[in-house]
């Protein structure tokens, strides 16, 4: 018997009889409903009736393989899609009795007359049942569609933080760096320079010119008078007139 379980996990049917089973319940209560309008017509109250025991047995069967498919998804699961995977376990555990009671109403109402007094009040539940099973279809597809959950998509997501531990921070590093050279001066062209100015002129003599006999005071007789320095040295007393008047 385990062998069978396990080659039914294998094939992952847990989608295939979720589809049959709202898809049976919904039309059984709808054709239900329909055989109240006409009652002339008594074949689509007996097909309501197969079709809702026929969806009650698909509820059991979605119940097993929603199980195995939990089971094998439910440790990479984390946040927000392991609440959403509760929720729809939950209602997973509880819809399957709700429709086998359905489906045994639904059988005394057909072949056990005073249950069939009790026909409206079974419509209007089986209406809130029916409204409860497409709940449970729409979280399971939220489960695949926005966080692929039995997909390959969750396959090739990291584990949990639970299952695998988190490395250690690293230590931070110093902060680099980076040198940013100051800007260069733009180099601005040197005027050219000027040509050497000439060698400066020396500056002009002036000639002293030598003080004439006449207005040189006349010397003492016997006194020699130094020239200044520079200037021609006087004619001797001898040779001059003045001396030679003195003298007379």
């Amino acid at each position: 018997m385990q062998g069978v379980v396990e080659f039914l996990k294998g094939w992952q049917l847990h989608p295939v009889v979720d589809h049959f089973t709202v898809s049976l319940i919904v039309v059984a209560i709808v054709i239900d409903l329909v055989a109240s309008l006409a009652p002339s017509r008594p074949w689509l109250r007996s097909m309501a009736v197969t079709l809702m025991v026929l969806g009650a047995v698909a509820a059991a069967a979605s119940k097993f393989t929603g199980g195995w498919e939990a089971h094998r998804v439910w440790d990479n699961l984390t946040g927000p899609a392991k609440e959403l995977l509760k929720k729809h376990a939950e209602l997973g555990d509880i819809l399957p009795w709700v429709f086998g009671g359905l489906a045994v109403w639904r059988l005394g109402i057909q072949f056990i007359g005073f249950f069939a007094r009790t026909r409206v009040i079974y419509l209007l539940v089986a209406i809130v049942a029916g409204g409860a099973i497409l709940y449970q279809g729409d979280l399971g597809g939220d489960l695949v569609y926005d966080y692929g959950v039995g997909t390959a998509l969750m396959s090739k997501q990291a584990p949990s933080p639970e299952a695998a531990p988190s490395p250690a921070p690293e230590a931070p590093g110093p902060i680099p760096t980076v040198y940013v050279p100051p800007p260069t001066p733009a180099v601005v062209p040197s005027p050219a320079a000027p040509a050497a100015s000439a060698a400066p002129a020396p500056a002009p003599s002036i000639a002293v010119p030598a003080p004439s006999a006449a207005t040189t005071p006349a010397a003492s007789v016997g006194t020699e008078v130094s020239p200044p320095p520079g200037a021609a040295a006087p004619p001797s007393a001898a040779g001059s007139p003045a001396s030679k008047s003195t003298t007379l």
